[in-house]
């Protein structure tokens, strides 16, 4: 006996097909990465420090920057990433990296707090990206009146207590505060720099190989930097 499809049946038949060939004719190719890549930056850490400082100097004139960004890229680095800088910043909402530097996808290891600290989740995030992505650059940036900081200046100059995870947070701000103490120049300014020197002498002076090693060969640099809220320029310190 021969089943004869009925017209419900032959359109939904259609239908299915149809959708079919247009999956086929339409997007032949949808841009799947195919396989994971192990792929790192082939730049220097001087190499890499130089497009940072080039980056900035664009953005504060207002130059076309040609940020690396879009479908293409999206899919170029789907399933491998190869950033060149681990950035810790502060999270600020005014302080956007890629911004700041013109730098687009899978180009900078991005770890963000209040205060720009080195907490253990911060550590090992820059442990991370430097054992295991291969980045050889690590910058340490603070900015302009940052309200962490302002906090812990706070704490030192009026005693003034913080409730709950705020107060826990602010205390490793504390000690650049208690130095910045009695030096010429903004105060504030001073404790945001000596915030991020703390900062990037703890990670220089760290006992875990994976930050360690890379110092020792020369394969691995770690930068101060603050940012100007006002003038949008970073300044570069600590780069030895």
């Amino acid at each position: 006996m021969t089943k004869t499809l009925s017209r419900r049946g032959l359109f939904s038949c259609a239908c299915h097909l149809g959708a079919a060939a247009f999956a086929a004719t339409a997007m032949p190719n949808l841009g799947l990465a195919a396989s994971p890549s192990t792929k790192k930056t082939d730049l220097t850490a001087d190499q890499a420090l130089e497009l940072l400082k080039e980056g900035n100097r664009l953005y504060k004139t207002d130059s076309p920057v040609r940020s690396v960004q879009g479908r293409d890229r999206r899919i170029e680095i789907a399933l491998g990433q190869t950033p060149f800088c681990v950035l810790v910043s502060c999270s600020d909402s005014r302080v956007s990296p890629e911004i700041l530097f013109g730098r687009g996808l899978g180009e900078l290891f991005i770890v963000r707090n209040a205060g720009n600290t080195a907490d253990t989740a911060a550590l090992g995030s820059v442990e991370y990206a430097v054992s295991q992505l291969g980045v050889p650059l690590v910058l340490v940036m603070g900015h302009s009146r940052c309200g962490a900081v302002l906090a812990a200046a706070d704490v030192v100059e009026n005693n003034t207590v913080y409730p709950g995870s705020i107060g826990r947070m602010i205390e490793p701000i504390v000690p650049a505060v208690l130095s910045a103490r009695g030096k010429p120049g903004d105060f504030i300014e001073n404790c945001v720099r000596a915030n991020v020197d703390r900062v990037v002498t703890r990670m220089r002076t760290a006992s875990e190989p994976a930050l360690l090693d890379p110092l020792k060969a020369g394969k691995l640099r770690i930068v101060g930097a603050s940012y100007s809220l006002d003038t949008g320029v970073v300044d570069f310190f600590n780069e030895a």
